[in-house]
């Protein structure tokens, strides 16, 4: 019905153009400044938090452990969207006030590090012991022998679910509009207030988000292949 309507009624059509020509620059301004930017600092931060968080459930120190499993359990066993609005809403209550965007940098960071350390963790685990041996006989410290040997073999293995990852994080960028950052979904629906044509904005913002997120998953599976080509010779 909708789209019977559109291509039906010329006035209906050039309405709906005018609105989703006038509407595009808002939006890529609110994914540039905002929507891209809170992905690649909270992944950024996120992947530090992750590779910190595997080595301390690594550890042979046992309140590392379950310091990390702690973190790790809650980050992951509660919504995203609950852990945004506790930062936002909540800690004023602790007299904890934070702006909207570096709100939104920490929750994400946080939920990007518990998922990530368990990323981090499997594929430091799937380097043979035989690697951590070798590195140990010719002298190595542990600092060094996870810098040198192990952990730029673990980045390649935990390099695709990573990018599915840093993938999802874009998406979810979109739940930092409750939190009233003005990323791109905050501002589809500060338009779609105006002129209540909230199915054409909201249409217009997902086009968006695919757009961002097709091309970084066609160099997922290109950097998948050449992996996987590696792994095989």
């Amino acid at each position: 019905m909708f789209l019977s309507n559109i291509f039906t009624d010329p006035d209906l059509l050039e309405r709906y153009t005018e609105i989703a020509q006038s509407s595009l620059l808002p939006l890529l301004k609110g994914a540039f400044f905002y929507t891209i930017p809170l992905s690649i600092i909270s992944f950024i931060i996120g992947l530090i938090l992750a590779i910190f968080t595997a080595l301390a459930r690594m550890s042979d120190i046992k309140v590392l452990q379950y310091l990390a499993r702690i973190y790790i359990s809650i980050f992951r066993g509660t919504p995203l969207l609950v852990q945004l609005f506790i930062i936002f809403y909540g800690l004023p209550n602790l007299n904890i006030i934070i702006d909207p965007f570096p709100a939104a940098v920490i929750g994400f960071s946080l939920s990007v590090g518990a998922y990530g350390s368990e990323i981090v963790r499997a594929a430091i685990s799937s380097i043979p012991k035989g690697q951590w041996e070798a590195g140990y006989s010719i002298g190595m410290s542990y600092s060094q022998n996870l810098k040198r040997i192990i952990l730029p073999q673990a980045a390649r293995v935990s390099l695709p679910p990573l990018s599915n990852t840093f993938i999802s994080l874009i998406k979810d960028t979109s739940l930092a509009s409750m939190i009233l950052v003005v990323e791109m979904f905050r501002v589809a629906q500060q338009i779609a207030s105006t002129n209540y044509e909230f199915l054409l904005l909201y249409s217009e913002v997902a086009l968006l988000y695919w757009i961002i997120c097709f091309p970084l998953t066609i160099i997922q599976q290109h950097i998948e292949e050449r992996l996987s080509k590696h792994l095989v010779k």
